[in-house]
């Protein structure tokens, strides 16, 4: 794999990471009384091959609970 390639995933991961960080937060700040929150992550390849069928499926879905402050 390419070095560009390699700086490309790890950017759009730290900004996805910021990004889930901030809106977590504020989701859990405004919903004060939530004891456990449960939230699923997904990964899809939007990617137009033009009729082409990729080799393998980009798919990845993590799912887990954040405690709340209730």
């Amino acid at each position: 794999m390419e070095d560009n390639s390699r700086q490309d995933i790890r950017r759009l991961l730290r900004t996805f990471g910021v990004k889930a960080d901030e809106a977590l937060t504020d989701h859990l700040s405004r919903n004060p009384r939530v004891e456990k929150l449960r939230v699923r992550i997904s990964l899809q390849d939007l990617t137009d091959y033009g009729g082409l069928t990729p080799e393998g499926a980009l798919a990845l879905e993590i799912e887990d609970e954040i405690s709340g402050a209730g």
